[in-house]
């Protein structure tokens, strides 16, 4: 979409898990994640993305990328963290097949290539569900060693995506599901 005018950090391309592997993940968000108010168990494609008023036109194009990728397994079995700064980390579940997740995002990514924002890393784009957030090493040390002993490989289906959206400080709301395939 071209001239599509400004992104905004209420909207959002994200796969989210099904409903059935929930509980591992939000029992390990309740206790680290301060975003769990805001935002589901998710994987971010892209973010941020269109404004909501725009879904309609978008809706279309999403179908159109996402008829090209077939759905695909995947299992997250190994907990990571990424460094902000010294004191401010990141936990999260590393998925597999990786390659999946970067094509499923390079495919969406060709589509709205001005919503580049989750690949502008010095490595690019890594697939990733959050589990929570630490401040500093000695905590952050805690958090991955409790996380990780509690953990149990988690397999699920990736058979579609969701274009998710809030008003103002409310939640995060499915507002669209495209199907894989």
């Amino acid at each position: 979409m071209k001239d599509a005018g400004p992104k905004t950090p209420t909207s959002a391309i994200v796969w989210i898990p099904p409903d059935s592997a929930w509980e591992p993940i939000q029992a390990i968000r309740r206790r680290y994640d301060r975003h769990l108010p805001r935002w589901m168990p998710h994987v971010t494609l892209l973010y941020p993305f269109r404004p909501r008023e725009q879904f309609d036109a978008i809706e279309p194009l999403l179908y159109e990328a996402c008829a090209k990728i077939p759905p695909f397994d995947a299992e997250f079995t190994q907990i990571r963290s990424f460094e902000h700064s010294a004191h401010s980390h990141t936990l999260w579940a590393a998925p597999e097949p990786e390659e999946a997740f970067r094509s499923l995002q390079s495919g969406l990514q060709a589509r709205f290539p001005d919503c580049d924002d989750i690949g502008n890393y010095p490595g690019g784009f890594t697939p990733h569900l959050s589990l929570g957030q630490s401040h500093g090493p000695p905590e952050l040390t805690r958090r991955l060693e409790d996380v990780r002993a509690a953990w149990k490989p988690l397999q699920v289906k990736v058979e579609e995506i969701a274009l998710i959206a809030r008003i103002g400080e409310t939640p995060f709301r499915v507002e669209r599901v495209i199907p894989l395939g």
